[in-house]
C-alpha cells in the first residue's frame, strides 16, 4: 500500500512587506487584494492545523501543487522554502509551481532557485518540466502550468513541447507498468468554468491523456474538493482537485487535503481517495469524502 497526500495553494501568510520597487504592474493589484480581503481567507494557523493532521496520517509521499506565495515578492520565497522543509525533504515531497509562484515575468526563475530540489527529476539535472520521479511502482510526473499573466488574470499554459514530452514519459512509465500520477497546478477540467483562470491548452493536455493514459491527475488552483474524469485508452482517468490548504473555515470550501491509498492486487491497480477538511463547526478536521477511483 502506497499512501500519497496531496495539498495545494497554501498562499503562505503573513505576506512580507514588499519593496516599493516591487509594487508596480500586477503586483500592486495583488498586494491591494491581499490587504483588503485575502489576508482574512488564508490563515497561517489554519494551514498549521491542516499540515499537522496530514503528517499524523504518516503518508509515504506528499504532493504540493503550487501557489506557495502570493505576489512573487522577493521576500516570500525563503519562508516558503522553510515551509517546504517542515513538510519533509525533497525525497519525500514533490512540488509543481502555481501561477502565484510566477506572478510576474521577473519572478520566473525564483521557484527554481529556492525550491528546485523539490521540482527535480530522478536524473538530478537542472529543473525542467515535465520531470519524472519514480518511487517504487509509482511515477510522479510534474508539469508546470505557471506563466506570468496580466493583472486580474490567472490563466495557465503547458505548451506543445511540454505536452509532447509528457506523452513520452507516460508511454515509458506504462511500459514499466508504473502507476502514473500527473501533477499540475491548473485544472484540466474545471467545474468553476472561469475563463480568466483556465488552463488555456487544456484540450491538448486532455487529448494527450486520452492517447497515452494515466492512472491519476491531481491539481489545485480552484480551491475546492473536486472530482472529474478524462476518457483514457483503458478507461476513465480520475482528475482530483483540493481546496487551499490555508483557507479559513469561514466559507463553503474550507481548507483541506486528499489522501490516496494505492495498491496493486491480482494484477490490477486499486485506488481509494479520502478527502480531509474542516467540519462545519470550523474547529474539527475529519473526512469529508471517500471515493473508490480504481478497482
Amino acid at each position: 500500500m502506497f499512501v500519497l497526500a496531496h495539498l495545494s495553494d497554501p498562499h503562505l501568510a503573513p505576506l512580507p512587506q514588499p519593496r516599493w520597487s516591487e509594487l508596480m504592474g500586477k503586483r500592486i493589484t495583488g498586494y491591494a487584494h491581499w490587504r483588503t480581503s485575502r489576508y482574512l481567507v488564508h490563515r497561517s494557523e489554519v494551514l498549521a492545523r491542516v499540515v499537522a493532521d496530514l503528517k499524523a496520517k504518516n503518508p509515504d509521499h506528499i504532493a504540493v501543487t503550487g501557489d506557495l506565495v502570493n505576489i512573487s515578492a522577493g521576500a516570500e520565497y525563503a519562508p516558503a522554502r522553510a515551509w517546504l522543509e517542515s513538510l519533509g525533504g525533497p525525497r519525500d515531497v514533490t512540488l509543481v509551481p502555481g501561477n502565484h509562484d510566477i506572478y510576474v515575468r521577473g519572478a520566473a526563475d525564483e521557484p527554481h532557485s529556492y525550491w528546485g530540489d523539490y521540482m527535480r527529476g530522478d536524473d538530478g539535472a537542472k529543473v525542467t518540466f515535465p520531470f519524472l520521479r519514480r518511487r517504487g511502482q509509482f511515477a510522479l510526473i510534474g508539469l508546470s502550468s505557471a506563466v506570468p499573466t496580466a493583472p486580474f488574470m490567472a490563466t495557465g499554459r503547458l505548451g506543445e513541447k511540454q505536452i509532447a514530452r509528457l506523452m513520452e514519459l507516460l508511454d515509458r512509465c506504462r511500459f514499466e507498468q508504473l502507476f502514473r500520477i500527473v501533477l499540475v497546478h491548473h485544472a484540466p477540467v474545471s467545474i468553476r468554468h472561469r475563463h480568466l483562470r483556465r488552463l488555456t491548452d487544456a484540450a491538448k493536455f486532455c487529448d494527450a491523456l486520452a492517447r497515452c493514459g494515466a492512472e491519476l491527475v491531481i491539481h489545485g488552483h480552484d480551491h475546492l474538493h473536486s472530482l472529474s474524469f478524462i476518457d483514457g485508452p483503458q478507461g476513465r482517468i480520475p482528475v482530483l482537485g483540493v481546496p487551499s490548504a490555508s483557507q479559513a473555515p469561514l466559507r463553503q470550501h474550507a481548507a483541506g487535503y486528499n489522501l490516496y491509498f494505492i495498491e496493486r492486487r491480482a494484477g490490477a491497480w486499486h485506488c481509494e481517495t479520502v478527502g480531509r477538511g474542516f467540519a462545519i463547526d470550523g474547529e474539527s478536521i475529519g473526512n469529508v469524502a471517500r471515493t473508490t477511483l480504481l478497482r
